[in-house]
Formats: structure tokens, sequence, C-alpha cells
């Protein structure tokens, strides 16, 4: 339960106002993730989690003003306080709850419908609950934005067909390269985006001369095994940039990692950077040969099947909508727990004082039969108050006002 005038909120950017360069200054490596659950523990944060991917980077938790989160995310990255400012968002309790049930569930994505933000978001629930940073509210939450997102997955087609940057990326090769399946090209970078790019292009291309290469060589030949496509070291990126005809960069590094003076070829060179911050230099736009394109002009491609999905976001919505209520009416139920739980003990209190009157006064005082009776007596009386808070929606906080003030009971604050 979070502490006394705390609130729920979602801070953070995306893709909808912060361009691919800005997002860089605000990702968050796994050291930063650690650095901020460390420092956050240490400012009596008590719950929160992390998300940082190539379209956002956001943090759902627990403070009494949002600007404890705000310069946490700030303290960890290379953003300011006053760029966030500029492209962020702060949502608070209610809301914060409907943002994560959009972007749990595909609605908020670059490409609409694509549900990879649901894995990051178990991966960052997860760290929390290994840093002991992960309360029941919002464990309790995010299971049932994964049960929304399921439901949508099988009773809409809002993800039908191929979703993500990955087959974005291998769309727009196949748009615009011909004879793809004669080109030689270079994955660099074998993360998440990386893998599912190379079965893309594997799956669609029918391309025999792709090329892995990896930092870490033993992570290529892991995917390579899968997909029976080459591996090449580290040392060797040079010469296979220069004798490639598509270049696919996704290696999430915080520096760019392809530049001008690694390209010594004349011949048309196509180059796709989905890394987010970016990993290609901009400087190699001075070269005549080269096409540059980022993952945020990939996502512009509205084709068919995105078109097709729209029609899918009402049964999505309503969806959502139910599990949503289910999650808020447990909050509700949240809310009366300390209040009955006073009840029960100021009525408690009440029966211990007037048994204790009964016990001196009557000689054949049955202790046994009293202690039942008057048991089963406030039991009844609490479960009376709870149904009818429970019941009683719209005026629910004037009765706890109400029932506090007629037992006179101190209770804590809570969600």
């Amino acid at each position: 339960m979070q502490q006394k005038n705390t609130h729920f909120y979602a801070i953070g950017l995306s893709y909808k106002k912060a361009d691919a360069e800005v997002r860089g200054h605000f990702s968050l490596s796994d050291a930063a993730k650690n650095a901020v659950l460390e420092q956050a523990k240490t400012n009596g944060i008590e719950s929160l989690l992390l998300v940082s991917t190539c379209n956002r980077t956001e943090i759902y938790g627990f403070a009494e003003h949002p600007y404890q989160l705000i310069h946490l995310l700030c303290e960890n990255t290379k953003g300011t306080v006053e760029e966030f400012q500029k492209v962020a968002y702060v949502h608070k309790n209610n809301d914060a709850i409907s943002h994560m049930f959009r972007v749990g569930s595909g609605l908020d994505s670059q490409i609409l419908g694509d549900f990879e933000i649901i894995g990051q978001l178990k991966a960052g629930a997860r760290q929390s609950k290994a840093a002991g940073l992960l309360n029941s509210y919002i464990e309790r939450l995010l299971n049932a934005v994964i049960q929304a997102s399921k439901r949508i997955k099988t009773e809409t087609e809002l993800s039908s067909g191929a979703t993500s940057v990955s087959f974005a990326s291998v769309q727009y090769i196949m748009n615009n390269v011909k004879n793809i399946s004669d080109k030689n090209i270079l994955l660099f970078g074998t993360g998440k985006i990386g893998r599912n790019t190379c079965e893309n292009l594997v799956k669609h291309t029918k391309n025999s001369h792709i090329t892995l290469i990896n930092r870490t060589k033993d992570k290529a030949e892991a995917v390579a095994g899968k997909f029976n496509v080459l591996v090449k070291d580290y040392s060797n990126l040079q010469e296979e940039v220069n004798t490639s005809d598509i270049v696919i960069v996704a290696t999430g590094a915080q520096d760019p990692t392809i530049y001008k003076s690694l390209i010594q070829t004349d011949k048309p060179l196509l180059i796709l950077d989905l890394s987010i911050p970016k990993n290609v230099n901009e400087d190699v736009r001075d070269l005549d040969n080269i096409t540059l394109v980022h993952l945020d002009d990939l996502a512009k491609i509205t084709d068919e099947t995105l078109e097709k999905r729209k029609a899918f976001i009402p049964a999505a919505e309503a969806i959502i909508s139910e599990i949503m209520a289910e999650f808020n009416s447990w909050l509700d139920t949240l809310k009366f727990v300390p209040t009955i739980q006073a009840i029960k003990h100021k009525l408690t209190d009440l029966k211990n004082s007037e048994v204790s009157t009964q016990r001196k006064k009557l000689n054949d005082f049955n202790e046994e039969q009293a202690e039942l009776i008057t048991n089963n007596l406030i039991q009844k009386i609490t479960n009376q108050f709870a149904h009818h808070l429970r019941e009683d929606n719209n005026s629910s906080d004037e009765s706890l006002e109400l029932i506090k003030k007629i037992f006179q009971l101190e209770t804590t604050d809570n969600v």
C-alpha cells in the first residue's frame, strides 16, 4: 500500500512528441535503470516500474509530486528537466492507469498493434521486484494490463499480420530494393529488434547472402544457428559494410557505431538505423551513394495491414474498459479496508469492556458463549458496513467520513 499523500503517476516521453535524438537523450541503459532503482530507495519512493524502448521512456510509480520521478529520470540520463518538459507527459491516478493499459495493448505503439512493449513492462516489473520496489498496486495493475493485451490479441485482429519496426524495415527494403534475393545484407546487432529483423529477412526475402555481426560473437552465432546465416567477427565490420548493399544497424549502443570514415565504397548503400539512441552518425548523409533511413521514417509507412487494424480499435478499447473497471473496483475495496478494520477493532474494544463488566457481575457467566455470540455479531455488523461501502459508489467517500465520525475512528489514509 502506498504511503500517506502519495499518488500513482506515469511520467515519460514517446515518439509522439519526441524525435529519435531527444528520445536518445532519455534512454535508460540497464546500468542506469539499476541506478534509478537504488536512488528511488534512498529517496523513500516505495514502488516504481521503468520502461525504456526505442519508442518511449517511462516511469510508473508512487510519489508525493511527479517531479520526484522526473528528477530520477534526468539524473540518470543525458536529458535535462527543461528538455523533458517540452516533450513529456505526466498522468496521475486514473489517467496513469489508463495510460498503462493503452501502452500495453498496442494502442499507443508507433506501429498500431505492436505488442512488444508487454515484454518490456514484464522485464521492468521483474527488475523492480528484485529491488524490493514493486507493491501490490503496480503488480496487480500490470497483471490486468497483460490480461487485456492477451484478450485483444485473441479476440480482435488489432495485431493481424506482422507487426513491429522489424517487419516495417523488411517491408521497406522489399518495396525499395530490386532483386533483393541477390543483394548482400549485413545485420549489425543481435538484440531483440536485430533477431526479429533477421527472422523477417529470412522469411520474406529468400536471400542467402545475410551476414550477422555482434560485439559478442557467440550471441550472433546463437541467432545464426536458428536461421542458417553467416557470422563474422566484429573486427571485420568495416570490410563487411563496404561489401554490402544493405546494412541494418540494431546495436543499442549509447553512441554511433557507423560513421562516414568507415565507408569507402562508391556503390549504392542503403543503411537502416533501428537504434535509439541513433547508432548511425548523420555524417554518412554527406556521401552521395548512401541512403540512410531511421526507424522513425519506417513507422510512417502506412500499408493496408495498418489501415485494416484501425477498425479493431473500438473492440480493443471495450476490452480495456472492462478489465480497467475490474481493477478500479479492486482499488475501491482497498480504500474501505482500513475503515472496516477500525470498526472491527472499535467493536471488539466495546465487547471486551462489556464482557469484563458482566464477568464481575454474574456468578454463572459463560465466557465461551459470550465470545461466540459477540464475535458473530461483530462480524455481521462489519459485513453490513462493508457491503454498503462497496455497493454505494456515488457517496462512498461521504459514507466513510460519517462512519469515522460516528465511531470516532482514527485510520491512516490509503489508495
